[in-house]
């Protein structure tokens, strides 16, 4: 499973789009924005006009958590009087015009650790729900293993990781479980301090919630907290995580979900995304990782155990440093498909010339396939190699090539006579090779 971080707006976004299917018993107003700027908010006002009518809560949607301990919660708790429209663009636009400090780990209010700092440039806006702290429960679900488990409390908020063992009730399932043993595991389970007027709705809440992470794809989904008024439900905070190879047979369900860089991290390349996109989008792997551009040794790995393999055996013989990339291709991706992975890294490859004057060395290697059909993976690198060959004579390429499974002869001729054809540097090699023996072939003193 590849778990990948969302913003809490698309994971409301996804949960109020099919909330009547999982919580038909209750109801939830979904009032939320995203924005980055103040302006962006008043236009938002335009459309939505409760952000002019209703007391707002403001905070940043960037993936870290502990923002009210951050002081980065605009609410009317904090402030006095109520966050007006006018109030929370205005909070918006200060916070966001210059770096911030963040601190993820707190002793009691006290930071712990360094602080990340960086620049907060996407903010959730939503109306202020009064309640009181006993209306706030937590709830969660992830996998361990080959289990979900199902994380339950009475209290939320900020504090319920503090006392984590004597707060929380965890339910494990069985992925073989039914939908009734599912509903009896938890009804049997629900925390005993839940309180006595809320514990049917906590009930179905929970149970709705729990099917809504499994059919939905999360691999990780938090309410903290959630708050019970009847049979009105507000989902004050959430954390969620995709299991990202659903992604393909999941577009109606998610939508337009975008998979952030979160809070302190270096920004992804355009191409690091255009790849993440399109292995949204197939059943097939399509993974690249950019660690050193300007390095001379590219890899095209076919697996993902077969990346690792390749990238250690490659930072034995030459160093890390030398490394450019990082990914694999995997899982029967079409031709075209190849073909636009290729092409990402020739793109890449062929920017500039190695500064050392040194040959560029292209890795095109992996095991025995099982299913994926190597000739018709090799005709869409062969059209890539079409579109880049001018580009890969220029700065000096020399392509070494190990792979077996389904059509493995045919893929080595056809991509042995391309590359003659086209006046490219090849050796070709098929599973009588040792897998990462043309690493040693390629980088060894000739």
């Amino acid at each position: 499973m590849a778990q990948k971080a969302i913003r809490e707006f698309d994971a409301k976004s996804i949960l109020a789009k099919h909330w009547n299917k999982y919580f038909p018993d209750f109801t939830y107003a979904y009032e939320t924005v995203l924005v980055q700027n103040g302006s962006e908010l008043k236009e938002a006002a335009k459309t939505h006009k409760w952000l002019s009518e209703k007391p707002l809560v403001a905070k940043p949607d960037m993936l870290f958590g502990k923002r009210g301990k951050n002081d980065l919660v605009l609410f009317r708790d904090t402030k006095p009087g109520d966050v007006s429209l006018e109030k929370a663009a205005s909070w918006i636009d200060a916070k966001s015009s210059s770096k911030q400090k963040v601190y993820f780990s707190f002793d009691g209010d006290t930071p712990t650790g360094e602080a990340s700092v960086d620049m907060l440039t996407h903010f959730i806006v939503e109306p202020f729900t009064p309640h009181t702290q006993d209306e706030e429960y937590y709830i969660s679900a992830t996998c361990v293993g080959d289990d979900d488990v199902l994380y339950m409390s009475a209290e939320g908020g900020m504090e319920v990781e503090e006392g984590w063992d004597e707060k929380v009730t965890e339910v494990t399932f069985k992925i073989t479980d039914t939908e009734e043993e599912i509903e009896a595991k938890i009804r049997a389970n629900i925390p005993a301090d839940v309180a006595q007027k809320d514990k049917e709705a906590f009930a179905k809440f929970a149970v709705g919630f729990f099917k809504a992470y499994r059919d939905l794809n999360f691999a990780y989904l938090e309410i903290n907290p959630f708050v019970l008024q009847g049979n009105k439900v507000e989902l004050l905070d959430m954390v969620a995580k995709l299991d990202d190879t659903a992604g393909f047979m999941m577009v109606d369900e998610w939508g337009d979900v975008e998979y952030p860089t979160a809070f302190g991290m270096e920004s992804k390349s355009p191409e690091v995304e255009a790849i993440e996109a399109a292995d949204a989008k197939t059943g097939a792997s399509l993974k690249l990782t950019l660690l050193k551009p300007e390095a001379r040794i590219w890899t095209m790995v076919a697996g993902g155990g077969a990346s690792v393999v390749y990238a250690d055996t490659i930072a034995d013989f030459a160093g890390i440093e030398d490394l450019a990339n990082y990914g694999e291709y995997s899982g029967g991706p079409t031709t075209g498909e190849t073909k636009f992975y290729a092409e990402t890294i020739l793109d890449l490859m062929t920017r500039e010339k190695d500064p050392q004057g040194r040959d560029k060395i292209m890795i095109i290697g992996g095991a025995i396939a099982n299913f994926t059909d190597v000739a018709k993976t090799f005709t869409g690198i062969i059209q890539a190699f079409e579109n880049y060959a001018d580009k890969m004579k220029e700065v000096g390429v020399k392509i070494y090539v190990r792979r077996g499974g389904p059509n493995y002869e045919k893929g080595l001729k056809d991509i042995k006579e391309a590359a003659d054809r086209l006046g490219l540097y090849i050796e070709v090699y098929g599973p009588e090779t040792h897998v990462t023996d043309i690493v040693r072939m390629a980088l060894e003193e000739k």
